[in-house]
């Protein structure tokens, strides 16, 4: 009888848990532009990702598991959580080893993967985009059309359609650039929740710091 109860708590565990892992249609590749987050949020918070020697300009936000319509997030697995030296070796690309763990927790879990490939695989999703170095020349902040980003992305990396990216903001600022790749990291079209674009013509932009 315990092995009863104990099998029906374990059922309504993982169904309270979130979505299934390894069940999605195709990944989000998020990259923050770092020096207007941190004038958003992360100076606030006194992020080791803000500090003045670290240079920092296109971050990687996440790789993120997506439905064509929707996301899973918070998903039950199996696989052990990654390790503290996991997490902060993923810092020099996502700025620090706390986003590293939450990115893990709420979207990696969800891949089906164990923690070493899924971070392993955002890595190669990361370094396979090439970011385009005009905005690492910036030494004022500037005000911008957000499709000039988008152009410049699409300049840098020829397999990439104008359906395959979109450009975000939040408040005033430039926030992201989200490129839509399948589950064997090539482009592909967004799906329509995904897409829109930031519309803004003057939306602001800080140089690296």
């Amino acid at each position: 009888m315990r092995w009863l109860l104990a099998l029906i708590l374990s059922t309504q565990l993982v169904n309270a848990d979130g979505e299934t892992a390894g069940d999605f249609d195709y990944y989000v590749l998020s990259l923050s532009w770092s020096p207007n987050w941190c004038t958003l949020e992360g100076d606030a918070q006194n992020s080791p990702q803000c500090d003045s020697d670290r240079d920092l300009g296109w971050v990687l936000h996440g790789l993120w598991p997506q439905y064509e319509q929707g996301w899973p997030s918070n998903c039950f697995v199996l696989h052990r959580n990654p390790s503290r030296a996991t997490t902060e070796a993923m810092a020099d690309i996502m700025g620090t080893s706390g986003l590293a763990w939450y990115q893990w927790k709420k979207h990696g879990r969800c891949s089906g993967l164990s923690a070493d490939a899924y971070f392993a695989l955002a890595r190669r999703a990361y370094g396979a985009v090439v970011r385009p170095d005009v905005f690492e020349k910036l030494t004022d902040t500037v005000q911008l059309p957000a499709h000039v980003v988008e152009q410049a992305f699409l300049h840098a990396n020829p397999g990439l359609d104008a359906d395959m990216i979109t450009i975000t903001c939040k408040g005033n600022w430039i926030q992201e650039a989200r490129i839509c790749l399948t589950k064997d990291l090539e482009p592909r079209t967004c799906g329509a929740d995904v897409v829109r674009d930031c519309r803004m013509q003057d939306a602001l932009f800080a140089p690296v710091r």
